[in-house]
């Protein structure tokens, strides 16, 4: 007599080694379409500007920095309680713009970076010195 093996587990093991390799072969296929994407976005101009336009008003934005070094680490922008607009390294000529009413900002180190706000130069600091600080938009004045 022969040994008899019941295996009632054979096509729903099947069907589940089917599911993991298609799930694993479309991992594969994203993961290769956002590397491509990635390095397809090295070595082009950087990004002008954080927000799409200026407002049609023509002043000037509430900040504006610009880095003037090869590698400007950590600069932050937030919106006081709320958004993060910006919070990352900038690379060499990237100037980032704002025009929200009120600004925080955290700068790793302040000689890479040229600061304006509301159109006015800050000066420029020490190397490797941190900073942190608030900007808001003058208020206009009474009209006449």
């Amino acid at each position: 007599m022969g040994r008899h093996r019941s295996d009632p587990m054979g096509v729903a093991r099947l069907a589940l080694i089917g599911l993991g390799v298609a799930l694993l072969v479309a991992l594969v296929l994203l993961g290769g379409r956002a590397l491509v994407g990635i390095l397809s976005t090295e070595g082009t101009a950087p990004t002008p500007t954080a927000t799409p336009s200026a407002p049609a008003t023509g002043k000037a934005p509430t900040l504006r920095i610009t880095c003037v070094a090869e590698v400007c680490p950590a600069v932050l922008v937030r919106v006081p309680g709320g958004d993060v607009l910006n919070d990352r390294d900038l690379t060499s000529g990237e100037e980032i713009v704002f025009y929200q009413p009120e600004l925080d900002v955290a700068i790793d180190d302040t000689s890479t970076v040229e600061v304006t706000v509301n159109g006015v130069p800050r000066p420029k600091g020490q190397p490797g010195r941190q900073e942190t600080f608030t900007v808001s938009r003058p208020t206009p004045g009474p009209a006449g």
